[in-house]
């Protein structure tokens, strides 16, 4: 794991200080949230709801590679990011993401407002989706599909070629032929 029980209870901490930040801001609690660093790719951080019956369930994963790799920064920047998406779900649910209420209190947080930050992604271990070779009716045209299209096709989704409009079929000698 590339951050340390140590480093990882830093984060936790710099979440729940985000969290306390924000009751003082709007003067009400917000419950503490679990914080997991199980998250993969290239994304720094995720904030994740779900509605299970009468319950909700929230969650923020960070990437601990990405963590790894500047990890003040992310203390700062990604944390708020995903803590202001939490407190902005609860108090305003059915705003946009990145939405004007995120951005007020991304703000109030003295964070930068941004969906993305740039940051380099070296040493990081990125999974790259298979793509896959499709043809049209079109002469000289070579489609690719990501994995999830293909599958949707194997399953009997059609898609069509917006050139000619002609159904997309796999290529000769590709594995798995629908």
């Amino acid at each position: 794991m590339p951050l340390s029980p140590e480093q990882q209870q830093a984060v936790r901490e710099s979440t729940a200080a985000r969290i306390a930040e924000a009751a003082r801001l709007y003067g009400r609690d917000f419950a503490p949230i679990p914080v997991r660093f199980d998250l993969r790719g290239s994304s720094a951080g995720q904030f994740r709801y779900r509605r299970i019956g009468r319950r909700h369930e929230y969650l923020i994963r960070y990437n601990p590679w990405v963590f790894a790799a500047d990890l003040a920064h992310h203390r700062l920047d990604t944390v708020a990011h995903e803590v202001a998406h939490y407190i902005v779900h609860l108090l305003h649910p059915g705003a946009k993401p990145h939405g004007q209420e995120w951005k007020v209190l991304m703000r109030r947080f003295g964070a930068t407002p941004r969906a993305c930050s740039p940051y380099d992604l070296t040493g990081v271990p990125l999974r790259r989706q298979q793509r896959h070779p499709y043809r049209c009716a079109c002469p000289d045209r070579l489609h690719t599909l990501s994995t999830t299209r293909h599958r949707r096709i194997l399953q009997g989704t059609r898609y069509l070629c917006r050139q000619c409009g002609k159904g997309l079929i796999q290529r000769p000698g590709s594995p798995e032929q629908p």
